[in-house]
């Protein structure tokens, strides 16, 4: 069971945490991949802080929801509406929307804000789920993994959808690979291919800072 670090911009500010130091913690957890997420920064916002985490992570990193930004990174993650607003903007089916995401073929006609760096590469893409008829359904969809949630309640997502341990057995239902996420813990113990983890990366990050400031001070005190 691998970590899937999730960069949640609100929960870094919260935590006065820098893109560097979350990236940095990450590494040390040995994460795989990284999501970052920001749901209230404008695109070129977000352009920016992706070049920024691409300057301290090189494994693959995924974007959440903003198809303006997916060939600036890996891969994209979507939730249920999400997926469902796509289909109806573009008059396309599920099956097709995620084909053209992971074929990194995505055009549309509004401002695109990408780098042409990771253009037409293959994409990794996820789809969020929450029941057993939601992962059924992706069963049939060319995704990469799947997340399924949440494990437990946070403070960054508010949701009715707990499912605690009801997960491992939602997890055999899926024919492709599961992140769990919503709420999950660096030492939850999780027969999945993946747990998604933002929030106690970044208590870890504030600690080391804390124990890093604190021991500058002491050097300078001798």
């Amino acid at each position: 069971m691998a970590i899937y670090a999730l960069l949640d911009y609100d929960t870094l500010k919260k935590y006065n945490i820098s893109i560097k130091d979350f990236c940095q913690t990450a590494k040390g957890l040995k994460a795989k991949i990284l999501q970052y997420r920001d749901k209230n920064s404008s695109n070129e916002e977000k352009k920016e802080r992706l070049k920024e985490i691409k300057k301290y992570w090189k494994k693959p990193l995924i974007i959440n929801d903003t198809l303006e930004l997916l060939n600036m990174a890996d891969g994209i993650h979507i939730g249920q509406e999400d997926l469902e607003n796509i289909c109806k903007r573009y008059n396309l089916s599920p099956f097709e929307v995620i084909e053209k995401l992971k074929n990194g073929k995505w055009e549309i006609k509004e401002k695109f804000y990408f780098t042409d760096e990771k253009k037409n590469q293959k994409k990794i893409v996820g789809l969020s789920t929450h029941n057993k008829e939601e992962i059924l359904n992706a069963n049939s969809l060319p995704l990469s993994y799947i997340g399924l949630g949440a494990y437990r309640q946070t403070s960054t997502k508010k949701t009715s959808n707990i499912l605690g341990q009801k997960v491992i057995e939602l997890i055999k239902y899926s024919y492709h690979p599961v992140a769990v996420i919503g709420g999950v813990r660096i030492y939850d113990k999780i027969p999945a291919n993946f747990k998604v983890i933002g929030s106690d990366i970044c208590k870890l990050t504030s600690i080391q800072s804390k124990k890093k400031r604190i021991f500058k001070r002491k050097l300078k005190t001798l």
